[in-house]
């Protein structure tokens, strides 16, 4: 499921220019766009296949519905960006960046995160190998306890938010970092592996039991994705 940056949006191109939209335009990263407009990404998998760790009615509803709400929403904000913008009322485009980053960062992540997953019969779960386990190990000791600086991460987070793995640009180093409701990672942190500890991805099973939920995660995680984004980044 290959994503793309659309690096010709007028639209797009039109927020970059404008100095309130620049946290709000990273969300737009590895974004695809048909014709103008993001699109839901076709999954890999079958909403069933990752069963019995996320069940597939809880895969179907977050993909067809929240996510799908994300891109309806996204492509809204840069709508009205663009009927400000041909009316020449920068002050109401600037007013959308919020919705931009939200729906714009919840489209990004959606989209990272199911890459991140796979059946275990399609290289789902197990533990990284090569390039990615010896960066693992520098930085964080061994597996085992990247797992557990993640899952004490998720924990902490109060309401909705992200845990990832990301790799920092200027420490050359790979840290764990969270993010609030679907704040983007951007700036000079690349993301390799995120876990959504939004309710939607784990309600419907786990209920209140989210701990349940964060471990169970870690057997459909697809470390080929994980260490191919290592190596672009």
């Amino acid at each position: 499921m290959a994503t793309t940056l659309f690096r010709t949006a007028p639209t797009v191109r039109a927020a970059l220019r404008t100095s309130s939209f620049k946290p709000a335009v990273a969300a737009l990263a590895s974004t695809t766009f048909t014709r103008g407009k993001a699109t839901l990404p076709d999954l890999s998998y079958d909403y069933g296949e990752l069963e019995p760790y996320i069940s597939g009615k809880i895969m179907e509803l977050h993909h067809k519905a929240h996510h799908q709400t994300y891109v309806n929403g996204l492509n809204s904000a840069l709508e009205t960006i663009e009927e400000a913008k041909a009316k020449g009322d920068y002050s109401q485009a600037a007013a959308v960046a919020p919705l931009l980053n939200f729906h714009g960062g919840g489209h990004k992540n959606h989209t990272l995160f199911w890459e991140n997953l796979a059946p275990n019969n399609k290289g789902g779960g197990g533990e990284p190998e090569g390039a990615l386990k010896s960066a693992l190990d520098k930085d964080f000791g061994s597996f085992d306890t990247l797992k557990t600086q993640v899952n004490t991460a998720l924990a902490g987070i109060q309401g909705s938010g992200w845990a990832w793995l990301v790799k920092d640009k200027s420490a050359g180093t790979l840290q764990v970092i969270t993010k609030p409701n679907q704040d983007p990672v951007a700036g000079n942190y690349v993301p390799l592996l995120g876990i959504d500890a939004w309710e939607h991805a784990y309600y419907l099973q786990y209920q209140n039991r989210k701990a349940e939920y964060f471990s169970a995660i870690w057997n459909v995680i697809n470390w080929k994705t994980v260490a191919q984004r290592l190596e672009k980044a």
